[in-house]
């Protein structure tokens, strides 16, 4: 959004960060300038270090022309003589009531940058938009493969620009096939201590909000040159593997610099589309697509029947959709659509990445890995003793193993609360993270595993082709990045952490945009949590509130042993997994938070109760965003 009244449009963001919980610039505040006496008063945003500051004063000569009545950044000067805090105005977001402003007030809190500095478009105003016939001849001569005449697609959501990867397959025998993963080669244009790669270094990620991308490289980059975009010749690199297509085991393969062309972007809806409901004309549109798409569903089953096989651990947690209008508002918030051709794409990412990790841990090569570390016990421990009520049967002692959680998983026959369990579980594990040290990813039961496979939008998969690429060149460079890779790793485990809240928290302002008018609206929804206080309760649409018990007839206990709450007076038992009618009471944008009643407990008045609907969804549809390119995080 264009702001006349920015004054420090890029403060920094990086080198001063608080040093616990989201990346925000230290010593300022998120908030609404109203005016108090000659001055105004900055009360910060409540879901922005409201319990930091308090109330900022601004003395007139520090509203640097600010309008009041609107959202501004305040810088902190000092406290006054009475503990009271003051400051001066560095920014003007923008009116309160803008859709829009509330996401910038998200990018504030979360230290997202709006632009990249001048010094990086300098850097790249050169680049061509696509490799010229000159740069790729160059690349030949050096020994770049040219598999420009090979079959190949993308596949990857509608709304997705950054294309990282692409795949070919070919079927060797009965048994084997031949799978092509070739992932933009990004390092190409992006060196070593350039302003570029700093910057790259810095965001490390991008950021994908409900209504906008904040990329880690420039658009020119992510969405043009790097992008892997249909009919473009693209610069690349490309890990071959022969795989059984029947146990899934890679039995060999290589990886190597390549150029090639995708044939077609495809989406994993299309996708679906062909494979399950072929149509007379799609033989003449798609021709050998369609048989390959065919073999990629085979070889995929086989590695996801491998995975299982090792007791990779599935969790079935929906992500949340929102759809916008022209105008950035919510015309509707829905569970995100997932198919098997979802799966298809994972299971060869997943293959490329343990396949590149395994090879350059035996080398004994500096790297990073992606790392997620055995659960502790006494966790596990409290975990199972909830599931056994539950239905799961066995236990889970001593050494715990994948395939131990993953047995156990599959033994709980309470369906319905098997969602909340696994979002328990998740709880009682360690988070992924990167690391210089091979520590093995327990939810996947992958002894070797790494990012390699989407380095436009992840700092560490960009970081580890320039490591291949040395190796590929022949050039030994243990000593240069060996004392690198562990500050990458940390920087990089850290900005995921604050991604992950700010994509998080900018589907909340959404949904609470959207839920802001259904106050009084009546709908069925699932217990996923119960704490002390009251009831977690997520709808069909996935919008999540809280029932708090005192808004309840009766006195309800929470059971922590068996994770759920019983009344007092009627014994009445309410548990995870259980469906509940409830109605909106309140929204409270601000924090970003809905509270709901139990439909049985709320008054009979004309506002209350009579206002029964379904989903809730409005039929306005223009503009469709999701928070990430509908792939998980492993």
């Amino acid at each position: 959004m264009d702001n006349k009244y920015t004054f420090n449009t890029e403060p920094n963001c990086y080198s001063d960060v608080a040093p616990r919980g989201p990346l925000q610039v230290k010593n300022t505040v998120v908030g609404i300038l109203r005016e108090l006496g000659s001055g105004g008063v900055v009360k910060p945003d409540a879901a922005f270090r409201e319990g930091d500051f308090g109330a900022v004063r601004i003395a007139q000569k520090d509203l640097n022309g600010a309008p009041f009545d609107m959202v501004v950044v305040a810088e902190i000067i000092n406290p006054d003589s009475m503990g009271e805090y003051r400051g001066r105005i560095i920014e003007v977001i923008g009116n309160p009531e803008q859709s829009d402003v509330k996401i910038e007030t998200v990018m504030r809190q979360f230290g997202l940058p709006k632009n990249f500095p001048d010094n990086v478009i300098k850097e790249i105003e050169n680049l061509p938009n696509d490799p010229t016939e000159e740069s790729i001849a160059e690349e030949l001569k050096k020994g770049r493969r040219d598999l420009r005449d090979l079959l190949t697609i993308t596949i990857d959501g509608e709304e997705a620009k950054d294309l990282d990867d692409a795949i070919s397959l070919e079927r060797i025998d009965n048994t084997h096939m031949r799978l092509y993963v070739h992932i933009a080669d990004v390092s190409n244009y992006v060196r070593e201590n350039t302003n570029l790669d700093e910057e790259a270094l810095r965001r490390a990620t991008s950021v994908y909000l409900s209504d906008r991308v904040v990329p880690m490289l420039p658009p020119k980059l992510s969405n043009g040159l790097c992008s892997l975009n249909p009919n473009k010749p693209r610069l690349t690199l490309t890990a071959e593997m022969v795989v059984n297509s029947e146990t899934g085991a890679t039995e060999s393969g290589e990886v190597y610099e390549s150029i090639i062309v995708s044939d077609r972007r495809m989406s994993y809806n299309e996708c679906f589309r062909i494979l399950t409901e072929p149509r007379d004309g799609d033989g003449i549109e798609y021709g050998k697509i369609i048989d390959m798409l065919e073999q990629m569903n085979t070889l995929a089953q086989a590695l996801k029947r491998m995975r299982d096989r090792r007791g990779a651990i599935n969790f079935e947690m929906p992500e949340t959709k929102v759809l916008l209008d022209d105008d950035g508002r919510p015309t509707e918030v829905m569970a995100y659509p997932i198919n098997f051709c979802h799966g298809i794409i994972e299971s060869f990412m997943i293959c490329a990445n343990e396949f590149i990790a395994e090879k350059f841990c035996k080398m004994n090569y500096p790297f990073v890995y992606r790392v997620h570390e055995d659960p502790d016990p006494i966790k596990i421990a409290r975990f199972a003793s909830v599931a056994k009520y539950y239905g799961a049967i066995g236990n889970l002692r001593g050494k715990i193993t994948p395939l131990m959680i993953a047995n156990y998983m599959d033994t709980i026959s309470d369906e319905e609360a098997k969602p909340a369990l696994d979002t328990l579980l998740l709880r009682s594990m360690a988070k992924a993270r990167y690391s210089s040290n091979n520590l093995g990813h327990f939810g996947l039961a992958s002894e070797f595993y790494c990012h390699f496979t989407s380095p436009i939008r992840r700092y560490p998969d960009l970081y580890i082709h320039r490591i291949i690429k040395t190796c590929l060149h022949g050039e030994d460079q243990r000593k240069h990045f060996a004392p690198l890779v562990e500050n990458i790793s940390a920087i990089s485990s850290d900005m995921e952490r604050n991604s992950v809240e700010a994509e998080r928290a900018s589907v909340d302002v959404k949904v609470c945009e959207f839920m802001k008018d259904k106050i009084g609206d009546e709908y069925e929804g699932i217990i996923t949590g119960i704490i002390d206080a009251g009831l977690f309760v997520m709808l069909e649409s996935t919008a999540e509130g809280f029932v708090a018990f005192r808004s309840m007839r009766d006195h309800f206990i929470f059971d922590d042993r068996r994770y759920r709450a019983v009344g007092a007076r009627t014994g009445q038992k309410l548990s995870i997994g259980q469906k509940v009618r409830v109605i909106v009471s309140s929204v409270d944008e601000d924090r970003r938070h809905i509270d709901f009643v139990l439909a049985e407990d709320a008054s009979s008045g004309p506002d209350s109760t009579n206002k029964t609907k379904g989903p809730g969804r409005r039929k306005q549809k223009t503009v469709a965003r999701i928070r990430r390119k509908g792939r998980r995080r492993h």
